[in-house]
């Protein structure tokens, strides 16, 4: 059976205007970090991506070294773009990245226009595409002038292989330099990623979300849920088939300490009172504010990817919770 989406799919999802551009995007955004390599199903990821689009999310996010293998990610989300969603291309922002390690050499990683243009080039051919509505440098190179960098994304859209870029993982001062070259050189900076969550704050004390908000740029959080920390997977302490248990991944049983565990039931216990998961909770806190254009969430099957959305169904909280909130993660 060929592939039909929902023909109410834009209703029931919000839509969030990026900074000061003509773009907007779904609160909810589908990142392919996990779950979309060849190591992974591909019947449960096609049956993801069509959740997401049925449920109105328009944005998927990738890299050139998803996967794994790096690579396998772009080439399974291409293969499905071929069969189930080149009808609605153009209802659709994909977006790609480069600027970690993808192949051997001194041209294969950080931010020279070598790499950038390389990289963008590959990713095109791996998913089938023309061009990306989106493409991020990954991170700060701290040996490649951050003009050249900035020039590679403003030679990249003028070649018409993207149609807007950003850039993820820069510190505020950076970040601001960025912006302002961009602006220079005529192509706006459209949106920033960050890592941020509950129990990463830096875009609030180091004053990111100020600076993007400054400059008319977009904010697309990832890892809002801190690898799992913030759902109900150890709310009774770490599980023993957890990734964390099992030494797999970026979280280790040091970051989970009596004290974070004992945050995150104090933190289920408002999400309960609110009607909401703890995951439900952790996202909406990040929607909050509206600096936010939209939060990046990963789901390895298509009920967790539903689970999520329902956040949207209350992403207000009372000064008496944000006060509790805060005293938790103080």
């Amino acid at each position: 059976m060929p592939y039909t989406p929902a023909s109410n799919r834009y209703s029931n999802m919000l839509y969030r205007r990026c900074g000061k551009s003509g773009i907007k995007l779904s609160a909810i955004s589908l990142g392919l970090w996990h779950n979309f390599g060849d190591v992974d199903l591909m019947d449960n990821y096609r049956k993801t991506l069509h959740t997401a689009f049925d449920s109105g999310i328009t944005h998927f996010d990738l890299a050139n070294n998803y996967g794994p293998p790096p690579g396998s990610a772009e080439i399974n989300f291409g293969r499905i773009l071929k069969e189930d969603f080149a009808a609605y291309r153009d209802e659709l922002i994909i977006s790609t990245k480069a600027g970690y390690h993808m192949w051997e050499g001194p041209y294969g990683e950080w931010g020279s226009k070598k790499y950038l243009v390389s990289s963008l080039d590959q990713s095109l051919k791996r998913m089938g595409l023309e061009y990306v509505d989106i493409f991020y440098h990954h991170r700060p190179d701290p040996d490649t002038p951050l003009e050249e960098t900035m020039a590679a994304l403003d030679l990249i859209v003028r070649q018409g292989k993207a149609l807007y870029v950003g850039i993820s993982n820069y510190r505020p001062k950076e970040a601001a330099e960025a912006i302002s070259i961009l602006k220079q050189l005529g192509t706006p900076c459209l949106i920033h990623q960050p890592k941020y969550s509950m129990f990463e704050r830096w875009v609030e004390t180091e004053g990111l979300l100020d600076v993007l908000h400054a400059n008319g740029v977009g904010c697309i959080p990832f890892s809002p849920l801190a690898q799992g920390l913030l759902t109900n997977k150890y709310l009774g302490g770490i599980p023993a088939d957890s990734r964390v248990a099992k030494g797999v991944g970026f979280l280790t049983e040091n970051n989970i300490t009596e004290a974070r565990l004992s945050q995150i039931k104090q933190l289920n216990d408002i999400a309960v009172e609110r009607g909401q998961s703890l995951a439900q909770m952790a996202l909406a806190w990040i929607l909050k504010d509206e600096r936010v254009t939209t939060v990046l969430i990963g789901a390895s099957k298509p009920a967790q990817l539903l689970d999520s959305i329902k956040c949207l169904e209350n992403i207000k909280f009372s000064s008496e919770e944000l006060q509790r909130i805060e005293l938790i993660l103080g």
